[in-house]
């Protein structure tokens, strides 16, 4: 029934520090831009190369993450990486600070977290072939 995933959304309390940080920081694409005046509202389409699709929405005051990481709902998004020390690196050359570099229990695998402007956990996790 499910055939992929098609987008993850995502409501900023800053549209243009967040535009910054998924545009410049992450790479993402913009696909398309909408103000839309009844809402006083942006729509933002974001598209990495690796095909993740983000939308990024503005809203007046909208309710702050009621815990990290462990509310209910959506716990963190998690982007997927080949060498995880180069990805860290280069987010802390754009000031993004991650946590210390763990390793999955399960799988073997090496991670870590940061955040996003408005602390959405996100989670960068080495996938080697």
């Amino acid at each position: 029934m499910i055939t992929g995933l098609h987008h993850i959304a995502i409501i900023c309390s800053d549209y243009e520090r967040s535009k910054d940080f998924y545009v410049r920081i992450l790479g993402f694409e913009i696909l398309a831009e909408h103000f839309r005046a009844e809402r006083n509202s942006y729509k933002l389409d974001l598209r990495h190369p690796s095909q993740v699709q983000v939308e990024l929405f503005s809203f007046p005051n909208p309710p702050k993450r009621p815990t990290l990481p462990e509310s209910c709902g959506l716990r963190h998004l998690a982007f997927s990486t080949a060498d995880l020390d180069a990805a860290v690196a280069q987010l802390a050359v754009d000031g993004v600070v991650c946590e210390p570099i763990r390793v999955d229990a399960y799988t073997g695998k090496r991670f870590t977290f940061f955040a996003d402007p408005d602390q959405l956990p996100i989670e960068l996790y080495e996938v080697t072939d």
